[in-house]
């Protein structure tokens, strides 16, 4: 049985003539009796009954009409389903986020601007890590990652630069210079310093580093924060200062003031990583629009905003 008996017998089945029958599928009409004739051997009974003003349909054609119809309707289905995932119009993308990253405005708005595009594309979100995110994106189980650059050696990867974030200092409120406009680097060289573990974001961490240094010191280490985001309340709870990327400035904590860094200050850039090879179609939408938006989110992310 293939799908043109089904179509060839509906089409039988609502004309209730062969010769009409034909004309509507556009074949003749002997070639039409002979596959219905086929069909109904194959089905081991007969699906009409035949007189000279047309035909009718048996029990079991009444039935089959039925079954037909949904045999057909599902195969148009798929049909549908499967030319929307070729397009990018259906599908899923499990997207990671390291840190902090969902907290700079540009991260969401791409987000928002997808689904307004896209809004049958299911999205699955993840909370990790720079370095967990590289390691899920080369083992396949995300399809792509906000994630704090560089990200090292991943040839399989693709890293889409989206925005060069700003860092700030983030002080405990009661700290001598608290209420400054802004501090230089320098002057912190006595404090100590609340950082994320260099094996969970090795970019950042020695951009850092490298921002000490040209500063004039090598920083006293306190305790690591297990994530951006706790570093705020380590702060708030006077176990150091720290430097966070401008968007985690919108945690408001008490306790905690935000304050420029004179002079030049390090960046946090965040970055759309993926893998080069990916099949699917959302994603390559995805960064697509992601590419679309970068250069206006850089921007917008200038040291002069």
């Amino acid at each position: 049985m293939e799908l043109r008996h089904l179509r060839y017998f509906l089409a039988v089945a609502e004309e209730r003539h062969f010769t009409r029958a034909a004309e509507r599928v556009g074949i003749q009409q002997p070639p039409l009796s002979l596959q219905i004739k086929q069909l109904e051997e194959e089905l081991g009974t007969p699906l009409f009954v035949r007189h000279s003003r047309g035909v009718d349909l048996t029990e079991a054609g009444t039935t089959f009409v039925e079954e037909a119809r949904q045999l057909l309707e599902r195969v148009e289905q798929a049909k549908t389903h499967i030319q929307r995932l070729s397009r990018g119009e259906a599908g899923r993308i499990r997207i990671g986020f390291a840190g902090a990253t969902y907290f700079e405005p540009a991260v969401p708005a791409l987000i928002r601007d997808y689904r307004a595009h896209y809004p049958d594309v299911q999205l699955q979100p993840q909370q990790s890590n720079t370095a967990e995110l590289v390691q899920a994106l080369i083992d396949g189980s995300v399809d792509a990652a906000f994630v704090h650059t560089p990200i090292g050696s991943a040839p399989e990867l693709a890293c889409l630069p989206l925005v060069d974030e700003a860092m700030l200092l983030a002080l405990p409120a009661n700290h001598p210079l608290s209420e400054e406009a802004a501090v230089p680097l320098s002057a912190l060289a006595d404090d100590t310093f609340i950082l994320l573990p260099r094996d969970i974001s090795p970019g950042l961490y020695d951009r850092l580093i490298v921002a000490f240094q040209q500063a004039g010191f090598t920083p006293k280490l306190g305790l690591e924060a297990p994530q951006i985001v706790s570093i705020v309340p380590m702060v708030a709870a006077g176990f150091g200062v720290s430097l966070v990327p401008r968007a985690v400035s919108q945690i408001d904590t008490p306790g905690v003031r935000y304050l420029p860094i004179a002079g030049v200050a390090p960046r946090a850039p965040i970055g759309l990583a993926y893998r080069e090879d990916a099949g699917s179609a959302a994603l390559r939408q995805f960064v697509s629009l992601a590419e679309a938006g970068a250069s206006t989110h850089d921007a917008a992310d200038s040291p002069e905003r």
